[in-house]
């Protein structure tokens, strides 16, 4: 087995054996917490430039095949696990992780106490951090580490966005027409649109309010991404106009915060992040705790107790987590706009927030009708 080093910018360091392509690479360290959804999570845009750590000590049970991936490649940047499964073992595989990873060019590295690693994570916060099987001394590779760019000021949505517009056709009937901006979209919420008879014109990240209006949408979806939703100020502006034309909107993950900044709000970085398909969020209106897949590392920052005012009248903060009490989802009185941090496409499952893409057909209904 070829040697491999983990580094923090810290200073801490884990050893363990390369886990699919043989180099280095250098990332946002994060961890995600889900036992299932693993090829969701390596080809999710909004883990661009990170490095994953997975909590599950066993990852690659169920190999690799071509219908569960929510984008056309792996986008994480590097690749953590402490027992990568030896052969996998599912009548859907089509190849093992291992192979895929190595094919991808997902320098990774396995044998590692992730454990104590995630441990140290939730202390110290996401950080800076490398991963190499080309060299493993220390000293020069920390400080090849700590020169990578971090995650707080990275504009990354051009990145990972749609070089050109493309449609994702209605199944059954066609009611709605709605204009996806992608900042990151994974492949399952045009899907999840498409069974409601929704009809979805995915644009670029650049698209300008004449580029929505021109789809002739019904209304308009902010997708998830990587980054630091303070650099998106083109998203924003964009979604300002979209409010001032009273168009329905629904925004997921960076979307929430994009909708949360277009109304005054601003966002922060988090501490470590949520990442995982296992986080618990009540919604205020019913009640009711959802489990909920979740990916992002900001945050929005929202008076949770009471309506606040905004340039587009009343808003309210709809969804909370009842680990930390983040702010969770967002939803306007006065226009007809709502969002949610977390995943309710959420592919690997669960499922129980799909009602949410529901919730945007009968806003639509409603604006229409």
């Amino acid at each position: 087995m070829t040697a491999a080093l983990l580094a923090l910018e810290d200073g801490r360091t884990f050893r363990g054996e390369a886990y699919g392509a043989t180099g280095e690479t250098f990332g946002e360290a994060v961890f995600a917490t889900g036992m299932t959804g693993y090829q969701e999570t390596l080809t999710d845009p909004s883990y661009h430039r990170q490095v994953v750590v997975m909590t599950a000590p066993h990852i690659g049970n169920t190999g690799v095949n071509d219908a569960d991936a929510e984008s056309a490649r792996v986008w994480v940047s590097g690749y953590v696990v402490r027992d990568p499964a030896r052969r996998p073992s599912s009548w859907r595989s089509q190849r093992s992780l291992g192979d895929e990873l190595t094919d991808q060019g997902v320098v990774g590295i396995s044998g590692v106490d992730t454990r104590a690693l995630t441990r140290h994570l939730r202390e110290r916060g996401a950080m800076r951090v490398g991963v190499t099987s080309v060299g493993t001394d220390e000293a020069s590779f920390l400080e090849r580490v700590r020169q990578a760019p971090a995650m707080a000021g990275a504009d990354l949505t051009g990145e990972v966005s749609t070089p050109r517009p493309y449609v994702v056709p209605a199944r059954g009937e066609h009611r709605f027409t709605v204009a996806a901006l992608d900042l990151g979209i994974k492949r399952t919420t045009p899907v999840q649109l498409a069974q409601r008879g929704i009809e979805t014109h995915v644009l670029p990240a650049a698209s300008t309010l004449d580029d929505v209006l021109a789809t002739g949408a019904d209304g308009v979806f902010l997708s998830n991404g990587p980054g630091d939703p303070a650099t998106a100020q083109r998203a924003v502006a964009l979604t300002s106009a979209l409010l001032g034309h009273g168009v329905p909107l629904f925004g997921i993950c960076f979307g929430n915060q994009i909708l949360g900044r277009a109304l005054g709000l601003e966002t922060y970085k988090l501490r470590y992040g949520h990442r995982g398909i296992n986080q618990p969020v009540q919604d205020r209106a019913t009640g009711r705790v959802e489990v909920t897949a979740h990916n992002h590392g900001f945050a929005v920052r929202a008076p949770a107790g009471a309506t606040f005012d905004t340039p587009f009248g009343a808003a309210e903060v709809s969804h909370v987590c009842l680990n930390d009490g983040v702010v969770e989802g967002l939803r306007c009185r006065d226009v007809p706009a709502f969002s949610v941090q977390y995943h309710p496409e959420a592919a690997a499952g669960p499922h129980d927030a799909s009602y949410l893409f529901d919730r945007l057909a009968d806003l639509l209904a409603r604006k229409t009708g």
